[in-house]
């Protein structure tokens, strides 16, 4: 199988000069996978290829999906790109050490992605929890706010270092993990059982606990064997606590009183 480089991944991306801009980033470092996520004016826009500046490639194959969800599917890894988040415990890494790691797993024949959010809001708690890892600038706290396509070319610099220097070898044998739509997968299925068991109380607290439930398991990157494992537990647990009702029911109704 072909390594692919890491596709990018643009959450509700504002500004088509923006688009551009992070187009021209990637054809820098040899990036050509790009995948847009609900853009604000649609797409295409015409602003977009003049500021690529002739790097015209990911413009000309950017896929445009409706939520980060169907935009990741495919891929077995995903990186957010973001500040670090105090709601969700996942692995933080500097953009030197997850080009590393993407350089390992393409090696490997897997799928990678760097997420990226929007101009002004930034990555949303809940697509967060979709990644397997995060990856954070080492920002000068005096002034945090930096450019979407800044943003992307210090990961694709960091991409592009990685071609001439190889990766460290630092990574342990382990199964492919699975790809985003099988998590996906796992994490509705699982949600709708303890949906069904009352888990999610008080129901203004399902949000956050649908998060930290998605990152908890995302950061165990499970292999397709793991994730099918996980998924009949969940469904052998499921069909127990019916035969636990359906005994209940019996013995509630043969003690009760003839009429």
């Amino acid at each position: 199988m072909t390594a692919e480089p890491p596709c990018i991944i643009l959450d509700k991306p504002q500004m088509a000069a923006n688009i551009g801009a992070v187009a021209r980033a990637m054809a820098n470092f040899g990036l050509a996978d790009l995948r847009l996520v609900n853009p604000r004016d649609g797409w295409p826009q015409e602003r977009a290829w003049a500021t690529a500046s002739g790097a015209e490639w990911p413009l000309n194959a950017a896929r445009v999906y409706d939520s980060v969800e169907a935009a990741i599917a495919d891929l077995h890894l995903v990186y957010a790109t973001t500040a670090r988040p105090r709601e969700l415990q996942l692995p933080i890494l500097t953009p030197r050490a997850a080009a590393a790691e993407m350089l390992h797993e393409v090696g490997e024949g897997r799928r990678t992605g760097l997420l990226f959010g929007g101009e002004r809001a930034g990555l949303e708690t809940a697509d967060i929890a979709l990644c397997q890892a995060v990856v954070t600038l080492p920002i000068d706290p005096r002034f945090r706010s930096l450019n979407l396509a800044q943003a992307v070319i210090i990961l694709a610099y960091e991409w592009r270092m990685t071609q001439e220097t190889g990766a460290p070898a630092i990574f342990r044998d382990a199964p492919p993990p699975a790809e985003a739509s099988a998590m996906l997968g796992l994490y509705e299925h699982f949600e709708r059982e303890l949906e069904t068991a009352g888990f999610f109380h008080p129901p203004e607290k399902k949000p956050s606990m649908v998060q930290n439930l998605r990152a908890a398991l995302a950061r165990a990157r499970m292999s397709d064997q793991e994730v099918r494992t996980f998924r009949g537990v969940v469904t052998a647990l499921s069909r127990g606590r019916g035969r636990v009702l359906d005994k209940l029911a019996k013995a509630k109704a043969a003690t009760k009183p003839d009429s």
